[in-house]
């Protein structure tokens, strides 16, 4: 029993964990990355849809992703989407690709994209919080059912705040290393 409630404590912090990660792809730092246009959404027939289903998006060199549309009537959708996405991103066509350069990051929006890192990390450690207060709530409950005994209870707990230790290190070097990509210049 005790081993699956720290099983299903470690899923969960790994999945807070693979969320973080998800989250720090979507702060564009100044190189290239694909993953800065996943949120994007095309208007393509009536329905939104994501801008990796209705076109390519690569990186042409360390400071321009090109998108190329599937459709050659989708080009000026897709390009309206990329502007009207809040990304601070101008996207210019040449015939049926789309280069999107990625402006240098200023100080100023550096600091706001480090401030949004921080903020990111702080709710994947309060989501490992959470999910340790879970585990050791299970816990206590089986104490309290006498389905295990307390020396059990507390080697249970001592495995779940070291599994939180462990998760909480990983986040906060992920959000060193993000703070040290965000900084170089």
């Amino acid at each position: 029993m005790i081993n699956d409630i720290q099983k299903d404590a470690e899923s969960r912090m790994k999945k807070s964990l693979e969320a973080l990660q998800s989250n720090f792809h979507k702060i564009r730092t100044g190189r290239a990355h694909t993953s800065i246009l996943d949120a994007v959404m095309v208007e393509y027939y009536g329905g939104q849809v994501p801008i990796n289903q209705v076109a390519s998006v690569n990186i042409e060199d360390a400071r321009t992703l090109t998108v190329s549309p599937w459709e050659k009537d989708m080009v000026p959708k897709v390009e309206k989407a990329i502007m009207t996405a809040d990304l601070g991103l101008n996207p210019s066509t040449a015939g049926s690709v789309i280069r999107v350069p990625m402006p240098m990051l200023t100080e100023e929006t550096r600091k706001g994209y480090i401030k949004q890192a921080r903020s990111e990390a702080e709710h994947a450690r309060v989501a490992v919080r959470n999910v340790r207060r879970d585990a050791n709530g299970d816990l206590k409950s089986l104490l309290k059912d006498k389905e295990i005994s307390e020396d059990e209870q507390h080697k249970g707990e001592d495995m779940i705040q070291k599994l939180t230790d462990k998760y909480i290190g990983e986040i906060d070097s992920l959000l060193e290393a993000k703070e040290h990509d965000l900084m170089q210049v």
